[in-house]
């Protein structure tokens, strides 16, 4: 009798740590279209390893410009060339790996001079890439799930009234916009800031690298000062953004090792009801170093 009660007590016991070991299971966010050499969409979803992939990017729009997708050497949009991976989004999202796009990025040439542009660039997104309809869709018919604020240059204002023409495009269009953004790790962000504040987003990805002062290297007491701000603010989850591979044409700063991350760093930040896994900075790179595959089974 006494045995089949400790069997009953260490099979509960198994039970409920397996619970707590996935309720805050996350998920691995990757950034892809910026490289020459990188796995085509379609084998990045099919990897396995990804549950949202980011297309990068959207890097020069609003202040009268006329908006202009660059997606690297894997199409040409100036002749039509990228509507041919819509048939690779549909794959995507067919295996259930969510597909953004990504406006802005560290060199580009866009802003938002008043709220009427937000709403103009808003209407664009809307039609060319969401659920609205053009004649000129850069990726053809592909309906994206959502836009990622990249934001690292052309001022902080208005990116909240972006944020906010988005979702009610999305919701008088009965489509969901996902929202994503991207902000530097000293908090507040000196450019998503501002949008992020809104709620509106749903997953933000904040860049741990690049930025010396929060980054794990710095230590675990400035790491987690950062952290802790972060899943402060009124967002869905927030997932920790890493180089995937050390070499320094990733990012300057902020590998961390494989081994590292799932010994040291995700057992300090999984227990937080905001955590939503690891972003990564690139496809490209993470095809050379593997690095999604060594930290999934942990994330």
């Amino acid at each position: 009798m006494a045995s089949r009660a400790f069997t009953a007590f260490s099979l509960a016991v198994s039970l409920l740590l397996a619970l707590l070991a996935t309720c805050h299971a996350g998920s691995i966010a990757i950034y892809w279209g910026q490289n020459d050499g990188e796995a085509s969409l379609a084998k990045t979803c099919a990897s396995g390893n990804y549950e949202f992939v980011i297309l990068a990017f959207l890097p020069k729009f609003g202040k009268g410009q006329t908006p202009q997708l660059d997606l690297a050497s894997h199409c040409d949009p100036s002749s039509g060339g990228c509507r041919s991976q819509s048939k690779d989004i549909n794959s995507c999202q067919n295996r259930g790996v969510k597909v953004l796009l990504s406006i802005g990025g560290a060199d580009g040439s866009y802003g938002l001079s008043s709220p009427g542009d937000a709403s103009q660039v808003a209407m664009y997104l809307w039609n060319n890439f969401l659920g609205g309809t053009s004649s000129s869709r850069p990726l053809g018919d592909a309906i994206l799930d959502g836009i990622d604020f990249d934001i690292e240059i052309g001022g902080a204002k208005f990116w909240n009234n972006l944020a906010t023409d988005l979702k009610k495009l999305g919701k008088n269009g009965g489509k969901t916009v996902l929202l994503s953004a991207a902000p530097q790790c000293p908090f507040p962000d000196e450019w998503d800031g501002g949008a992020i504040s809104t709620g509106l987003f749903d997953y933000v990805w904040v860049q741990f690298y690049n930025n010396q002062e929060c980054q794990f290297d710095a230590g675990r007491a400035a790491f987690m000062d950062a952290w802790n701000k972060w899943v402060s603010v009124p967002a869905g989850k927030i997932f920790l953004g890493l180089p995937a591979s050390s070499s320094k044409d990733a990012a300057g700063t902020g590998f961390i090792p494989a081994d590292e991350l799932t010994s040291r760093v995700l057992p300090l930040i999984k227990g937080s009801p905001k955590y939503g896994g690891v972003m990564l900075w690139s496809k490209y790179y993470d095809d050379r170093s593997g690095y999604s595959s060594a930290i999934k089974s942990y994330v």
